[in-house]
């Protein structure tokens, strides 16, 4: 089979404005909380996609983790994406729940959040993630995994009896929504599209052709 004929025909559900509430971060939970229960596996895998000084786009796989007035995740402020979402101030993101025919883009501007949410969730991180946090230049070149190994091996020995502070090259970002859309598979390709669009204080729902 090539890969022109793979394909599905979307039969899980469908999203009518009926269906919604007026807070698009709260259709979001609900939406999130039902791909919970249904057991859809990482349902907080998103992809994160930043843009250069020079238009350039690129795009990567994070973990959401935390929704308030926006959408907040962490990673190393040196890496290419931390660069392009500190200088260009603006991102989006895509979830992508395949078994419940679901996808939710969100658009908007980026914050650094504060250094003591930064070190509040630090601390709550699996030791083994805390000290790879501290021996990995994100994104830069390095010669071989080894490097990579023995520097967590002499981060581990240093550590073995005390705390691991946060390093100050990480820290997360909460991106503020302005667009958010909420996408239902539908049968026939005749998908559901349900877009809201901050104007002034307002969320507008608007319905978008598939």
């Amino acid at each position: 089979m090539s890969i022109a004929d793979l394909r599905i025909n979307y039969t899980f559900g469908e999203l009518n404005e009926a269906d919604v509430v007026a807070d698009p971060l709260a259709q979001f939970q609900t939406w999130f909380d039902q791909a919970l229960t249904a057991g859809v596996p990482e349902p907080n895998a998103m992809t994160v996609a930043s843009v250069s000084a020079d238009g350039r786009p690129s795009a990567r796989m994070l973990l959401l983790k935390g929704v308030d007035h926006g959408f907040v995740f962490y990673t190393n402020y040196t890496s290419r994406k931390a660069s392009e979402l500190d200088q260009q101030g603006v991102a989006a993101l895509v979830f992508y729940w395949h078994s419940m025919h679901r996808q939710v883009r969100v658009e908007g501007v980026i914050e650094r959040v504060s250094e003591a949410e930064s070190d509040a969730y630090f601390l709550s991180r699996p030791h083994g993630s805390q000290l790879g946090a501290w021996a990995s230049d994100q994104s830069q070149v390095i010669p071989d995994r080894t490097i990579l190994e023995r520097r967590v091996a002499e981060l581990a020995q240093q550590y073995a009896e005390q705390p691991i502070s946060r390093p100050p090259q990480w820290g997360g970002y909460r991106l503020l929504p302005d667009v958010i859309e909420f996408w239902q598979g539908r049968p026939s390709r005749l998908h559901d599209r349900l877009r809201y669009r901050l104007v002034g204080q307002t969320w507008l729902i608007e319905r978008l052709s598939p």
